[in-house]
């Protein structure tokens, strides 16, 4: 058989393999640089393998070094993993109910959730930190966590999937005598398990990359995270960008575990929502 070729697919395909390394290279000078010596970070032209390796040096320097850098990590798993964890029950319990739970004023509080999409985060880190003050939570890791487990964006998510579930299910595990947190944690979030690791997943990365709230809420040094304290190599010791990278690179590591664990359920929750929509 005569094999024929779809030139326009191919010049597309190669064309975002392009874009892609493009999008690579940032990421490639990063690792690259986490192995070089300060003074050949900004050679040029750029050493995209270093002549002089570095593989030890300033690994150690950022773990074992001035700064506690492995305190700083275990602050930002403790903060993350809680923060994920009572985000993603917040979310699904409240989804669940403005989709499947009939009570007055449904509708209209789902609509307030939405409005707060209209208000910029910036604009409440003000009015946070005094409810914050009040409660004696500043300089604490429940005022970060507390901050963190609220998401209307996760909400709205998850009721668009819990729409999707077939009342003939529940009603059927009703009349079967189940009560609702039953019917909610038996039947209802299995069937949206492919949304809820895309929503955990995504929380994780927004809680491990936030840079702002520890910044304003924390004062403690040992109560710091890793993006504050990646920021120490930039400031105090006078920009050293080899340790920045690598400190960068440690802590990039659990986010690229977290995707390759949960890439499956993500990529089955995207299609989910496209077939939906």
């Amino acid at each position: 058989m005569k094999k024929t070729y779809d030139f326009g697919r191919i010049l597309v395909t190669l064309l975002m393999l392009l874009i892609g390394l493009l999008f690579l290279l940032p990421f490639i000078w990063m690792i690259s640089t986490s192995f070089k010596p300060e003074i050949d970070v900004f050679k040029y032209p750029i050493e995209w393998i270093p002549k002089n390796w570095q593989i030890y040096q300033n690994y150690h320097d950022v773990w074992f070094g001035e700064y506690p850098f492995g305190l700083y990590y275990w602050n930002t798993i403790k903060v993350t993993l809680i923060t994920t964890l009572v985000s993603l029950t917040v979310s699904s319990m409240a989804a669940y109910a403005f989709s499947h739970l009939a009570f007055k004023g449904r509708n209209f509080m789902f609509l307030i959730v939405l409005m707060t999409f209209m208000v910029p985060n910036t604009s409440i880190i003000v009015p946070q930190f005094l409810i914050l003050k009040e409660l004696h939570l500043i300089d604490t890791h429940l005022g970060l966590i507390i901050i963190g487990s609220f998401s209307a964006l996760g909400t709205f998510m998850l009721r668009q999937f819990f729409l999707g579930i077939h009342k003939e299910y529940l009603e059927a595990a009703r009349i079967d005598g189940a009560g609702q947190f039953k019917i909610f944690t038996t039947i209802a979030l299995p069937l949206v398990q492919p949304a809820l690791a895309t929503y955990a997943i995504l929380r994780f990365i927004w809680t491990w990359n936030d840079y702002v709230n520890p910044l304003i809420f924390l004062r403690s040094n040992n109560l710091e995270t890793i993006q504050i304290g990646i920021q120490k190599f930039a400031s105090e010791s006078g920009a050293f960008f080899s340790l920045v990278m690598a400190g960068t690179v440690s802590a990039i590591i659990p986010l690229i575990i977290i995707f390759i664990i949960g890439q499956k359920q993500v990529i089955e929750g995207i299609a989910l929502g496209g077939v939906k929509g």
